[in-house]
């Protein structure tokens, strides 16, 4: 299977969450941050991501993406606070760099 990744965006004040599923969390976070991933990120300048988890089958994100997406608030912020308690950009800690680098291959 290939794998698949949930994932929680946030704008820069961390008042406006987005939940979303992909095979290729690169590609959708650029689409992101050019403002083409949704209207509702580039509406509310989400892009900035918070929070993901990884699946190796697409159809157990979907399913995870659903249930996230059905969760009040707190829930959310409960869920994020534990694997990332500062809210920080995930992408801009140090080490991450080779792992989602920002540039299509």
């Amino acid at each position: 299977m290939k794998t698949s990744y949930v994932y929680i965006l946030s704008n820069k004040n961390r008042t406006v969450f987005y939940t979303g599923v992909t095979a290729n969390l690169t590609e959708r976070m650029i689409r992101h941050r050019e403002g083409k991933g949704s209207k509702f990120c580039a509406k509310y300048n989400v892009n900035t991501l918070i929070w993901f988890e990884i699946h190796l089958d697409i159809r157990d994100a979907i399913r995870r993406e659903t249930q996230i997406k059905r969760w009040n608030r707190q829930w959310k912020i409960d869920m994020i606070m534990a694997k990332n308690p500062e809210m920080r950009d995930l992408l801009a800690k140090e080490g991450n760099a080779d792992r989602f680098p920002l540039t299509r291959e």
